[in-house]
């Protein structure tokens, strides 16, 4: 990337994160002759007191921000909109520190009710429900779309197996609640075993979308996702509900294929700010995104980090993770189908993702992403949901159902896992502040036909590289443990539908086996006993030979490293 592309981009990021809280709620473009084009107060004004809301997007991908303002600032100066309940799929808060995020909407008396799959985004909601001042609720991502997509079509619930042994089934633990026992289950058990789920109904749909025609059509060309755009307006209509879309372009009729038809469109608020991706406007939209993309992929991906870099969420990786995630690719290529599809979770997973683009491996296997981006490579950071170069786009509720059809694999990360194989990825500690919510991650799990978990060997763990050996100079609390706190893989449901699980850590590798976890390898430096057996309170059982291979020294220095299907 040369210095003037890195110019443009230093401009863009600043411009955008120093006036990223600049909105104006009274912005007005209207037509004389359709009056479904109103400001975004106005359209905020039809919404009922006690509706139900549900949104789409994922991440900072499709938000209809000047939405969010408008509510927040009505209810703020008139108590109105008030008491409504919010369904969002993923994780489309602002941690407590980014405007114009669904966070806007986390005040007492505006909401009271929230549903969502992954609630770590969500911290003003989740202050809310610590307080007691609101009721949270949390549904595995996939079985939300499906829902949405269900009262479409006249559906009030969805039987499945997904779920079951894990903290959602009510049998082994909470359900959908998440810290008020006694507030209302949308999950119950069924005569035959399995889960069935529900959700209250829409009554309000609100999304983003690139571009409307002066009749009201939704178009979604140059869109880096359509997430649940589509199945959550059919929901609300179905449901004598309304729609509000907001827009970042007026084009003409024909500009493409119609999205959503003008006669299923209440409110359409046009407002020039209208985001594409974080900090990307639509009008001025980033083809890397999108599809039928020009850039070069390695240019995209340098764009991506680069700007990640300059917001500061970019990890900072060290040798030992590297050295793990080479372990994770290795045991990856030797067990995964080629050809096969796979999707691939954030943190540790994704530097494992890199390394199968820069072999060129990832041309052997088809990546998708839960936001119905399948191709390409999966964007980090602030742009996670998107993809660069993608090669087609869903809605969330068809990639799911893609999965739920056929799935290979996923590599995916873990907070914990115990003896019989169980992985927590939803609690990090008591109350609601702490909760992380399980994403998709039940779902793909449940899916997929062979899993690898990569995670640190324990918090606050200190690893060192030392030439072609690693060095545990402090293990930090264990992560491996006799029980997690909470289950959101079961193990030995795993074991009973016949998956490939591994467990990839700093020290070594495990797999799930009808004997219990056996490790696989260890890094070169491990002492087998003292490091492992002795050091965390999982069973660890041992290969049936009695012997451990230990992985070989370029995993550990990333020397003459190859990968390859």
């Amino acid at each position: 990337m040369n210095i003037f592309t890195k110019a443009r981009l230093l401009t863009h990021f600043f411009k955008w994160y120093f006036t990223w809280d600049k909105r104006n709620t009274h912005y007005q473009y209207t037509l004389p002759d359709n009056p479904k084009f109103m400001g975004p107060r106005d359209a905020v004004k039809m919404i009922p007191d006690g509706a139900t809301l549900a949104i789409s997007g994922l991440a900072a991908n499709q938000r209809p921000s000047i939405i969010y303002w408008a509510i927040r600032e009505l209810f703020e100066e008139t108590q109105h909109p008030k008491d409504l309940t919010v369904m969002a799929l993923g994780g489309i808060g602002g941690r407590g520190r980014v405007p114009g995020t669904l966070e806007e909407l986390g005040q007492e008396g505006l909401t009271t009710r929230f549903f969502a799959g992954h609630t770590e985004t969500f911290k003003s909601q989740l202050k809310l429900a610590d307080q007691g001042k609101l009721e949270l609720q949390c549904l595995p991502q996939g079985l939300i779309g499906l829902l949405f997509e269900a009262q479409g079509e006249g559906v009030d619930h969805i039987t499945t197996e997904t779920g079951v042994g894990t903290f959602v089934d009510p049998r082994t633990g909470r359900g959908t609640p998440v810290c008020d026992p006694n507030a209302q289950q949308y999950v119950s058990v069924e005569d035959d075993g399995r889960l069935r789920y529900t959700l209250p109904k829409i009554d309000v749909a609100i999304f983003n979308a690139p571009a409307a025609d002066r009749k009201g059509n939704i178009y979604i060309k140059n869109s880096v996702m359509v997430a649940e755009s589509r199945e959550i307006t059919r929901a609300a209509k179905r449901n004598g509900g309304i729609v509000i879309a907001n827009v970042g372009l007026i084009v003409d009729e024909g500009y493409d294929d119609v999205w959503i038809p003008a006669e299923d469109i209440d409110a359409v608020v046009y407002y020039p700010n209208t985001e594409q991706t974080g900090s990307v406007l639509h009008r001025k939209h980033w083809p890397m995104f999108t599809l039928n993309s020009d850039m070069p992929l390695k240019e995209g991906i340098e764009r991506a980090r680069f700007i990640n870099k300059l917001a500061g969420v970019t990890p900072k990786r060290t040798p030992i993770d590297s050295a793990t995630a080479r372990l994770a690719a290795h045991i990856f290529v030797e067990n995964f189908p080629k050809g096969g599809s796979v999707d691939i979770g954030v943190g540790l997973p994704e530097e494992v993702s890199s390394l199968l683009f820069e072999s060129g491996a990832i041309k052997d296997i088809q990546l998708l992403t839960e936001s119905g981006v399948l191709g390409g490579v999966a964007a980090p950071g602030i742009f996670f949901g998107a993809a660069l170069n993608p090669e087609e786009i869903v809605p969330s509720a068809e990639i799911f159902r893609r999965m739920y059809e056929h799935l290979d694999g996923a590599i995916l990360g873990m907070l914990e896992a115990d003896s019989e194989g169980n992985v927590n990825v939803s609690k990090r500690g008591e109350g609601a502040t702490h909760y992380v919510g399980p994403g998709g991650f039940v779902d793909i799990t449940t899916c997929a036909n062979m899993i690898i978990f990569v995670g640190s060997w324990g918090a606050k763990a200190r690893i060192g590289v030392e030439g072609k050996k690693i060095k545990i100079e402090t293990p930090g609390t264990p992560k491996f443990v006799d029980k997690v706190d909470e289950i959101t893989f079961c193990g030995q449901e795993a074991l009973k539908h016949g998956k490939k699980v591994f467990y990839v850590t700093n020290v070594g590798a495990f797999q799930l086996t009808e004997r219990g976890m056996e490790i696989r390898c260890i890094m070169p430096g491990v002492d087998l006993q003292k490091d492992i057996i002795d050091a965390i309170p999982m069973k660890v059982v041992l290969p049936e030979s009695g012997e451990v291979p230990t992985v070989e020294a370029s995993i550990i220095t990333g020397e003459n490293f190859k990968l390859s299907f």
